[in-house]
């Protein structure tokens, strides 16, 4: 049975100005990634845009994700749904094509209780697919459910497959229930970069590893804090920690907004704001699909100000994208025709 700690990149799917997935662009970011030390990808999770990719498009992202990544490192894909006929196909496909790792996300909306999580949902995949790893995906925030750790642990304890969680539920008392009552070879994988560095150190929780979005900017700084964690060196993680924070602050960019009928909060949620800069950093990207859109004048400002931050404090972390990308940082940071279609009117 396969196991991970380390790094995985929930990796962009880089679009064409087209609407159209970018595989070349795919197939760089990937190169990218790979060399600059992450352990895994994930394709089509939420930050590849999973939900407005048409099901042809999923299979052949995972195909050419598998593909380009070869040996090179450990692959995922999402394969979750709020159908478990759909999961199960998708896990069909994913396992045919060599996908070392299955993401299932709790299901949304229909919203399943816990129970029927993981009697309805995961137990039929992790009974039909033994030789896939099978890693819940719980993240309420989104998703309107939860799989209690109750639940995650009899999966754990009845099906060996099932022995990792990306965990986003943004409570650290369920992820230390989830550790009580797993075990110590239970993986707990952080889902939210921001509480990445808390999650690994604390004795209670001990997560071995991130799927992270920040990666997708800065793979060998996210990939050296999760590895100076694990091997004993908190001091120097907590220095990258620190270098990262304003990158963790865009995953997710709150502002408020004027309309002709008063101040409306404006929620850019994940992958539109790291899109962006990737987009403002010449890396591949492209834009999101309908119905996410752009970034706001004030958003925009947003995700520069915790960019510059980084670079003029940390230019290190972006370093990688300068030499590979064959980019100049400081022209795409301070030069407004990097924004160009970048913002709404």
């Amino acid at each position: 049975m396969f196991t991970f700690s380390g790094c995985t990149t929930a990796l962009i799917t880089p679009m064409t100005t087209i609407q159209q997935v970018d595989y070349e662009g795919l197939q760089r970011l990937i190169d990218f990634q790979v060399q600059e030390g992450v352990n895994g990808l994930l394709a089509v999770g939420t930050t590849g845009e999973s939900p407005t990719l048409n099901w042809e498009e999923h299979s052949r992202v995972i195909e050419k994700t598998r593909e380009y990544a070869g040996d090179r490192c450990f692959t995922i894909a999402g394969t979750g749904s709020n159908s478990t006929r759909e999961a199960i196909e998708g896990t069909r496909h994913a396992q045919a094509v060599g996908i070392n790792a299955v993401l299932l996300v709790d299901p949304y909306y229909n919203g399943p209780s816990s129970m029927e999580i993981r009697r309805e949902y995961i137990e039929p995949i992790a009974k039909q697919f033994p030789d896939i790893q099978i890693i819940p995906y719980i993240i309420p925030g989104r998703t309107g459910t939860q799989l209690f750790p109750q639940d995650l642990a009899i999966l754990h304890q009845n099906y060996p497959n099932v022995c990792c969680v990306k965990e986003a539920t943004g409570d650290l008392a369920n992820m230390m229930l989830t550790r009580q009552v797993c075990g110590e070879n239970f993986e707990i994988l952080s889902g939210d970069d921001d509480k990445t560095y808390t999650m690994m150190v604390n004795p209670d929780i001990k997560a071995t590893g991130a799927i992270s979005v920040v990666s997708n900017i800065a793979p060998r700084a996210v990939a050296d804090m999760i590895h100076y964690i694990l091997d004993g060196n908190v001091e120097a993680a907590a220095v990258i920690h620190q270098a990262l924070q304003p990158l963790f602050n865009i995953v997710t960019v709150k502002t408020q907004e004027s309309t002709p009928y008063g101040l409306v909060t404006c929620r850019a949620r994940n992958p539109l704001a790291c899109k962006t800069l990737m987009n403002i950093l010449g890396m591949p990207s492209g834009p999101c699909r309908q119905p996410l859109g752009k970034m706001t004048h004030v958003g925009i400002e947003i995700v520069l100000a915790n960019a510059r931050k980084v670079y003029e404090a940390n230019p290190q972390v972006f370093e990688p994208i300068a030499d590979y990308f064959n980019v100049d940082i400081t022209d795409r940071l301070y030069n407004e025709k990097s924004l160009v279609g970048l913002t709404y009117d």
